[in-house]
């Protein structure tokens, strides 16, 4: 059983914050089946989003979610960042955004091969 979207978003800030990472809730969605969608700023200027893994992607045994980069780019400029965010809102409003930052980059969810 997959765990409620509000759940999982509350977790990934606690994992975040617990390991020294700044982390936020940008945007509440829809508490039980939103997709949760994250912002990683490595405060340098580099920014990265995360969104759901393509459905073919195989789930990982103890894995309840896994994540993939949203763009092909390795890094993106803060506003293009925003600009991706808008047009992912406009296609499905009730997602969820978590924006973490992170000197390191680290951005604290499974992530698909």
């Amino acid at each position: 059983m997959r765990l409620r979207s509000d759940i999982f978003a509350s977790a990934l800030i606690r994992r975040a914050e617990a390991q020294g990472a700044v982390a936020m809730l940008r945007r509440r969605g829809a508490a039980e089946a939103g997709a949760l969608f994250i912002k990683l700023d490595r405060l340098d200027g580099r920014t990265a989003i995360y969104g759901p893994a393509p459905q073919s992607e195989e789930t990982p045994a103890g894995v309840d979610r896994l994540f993939a980069r949203a763009h092909a780019s390795e890094w993106l400029d803060p506003a293009e960042a925003e600009a991706r965010l808008k047009r992912e809102i406009m296609f499905d409003p009730d997602l969820w955004i978590v924006e973490i930052e992170d000197r390191e980059g680290r951005v604290f969810v499974d992530l698909a091969a």
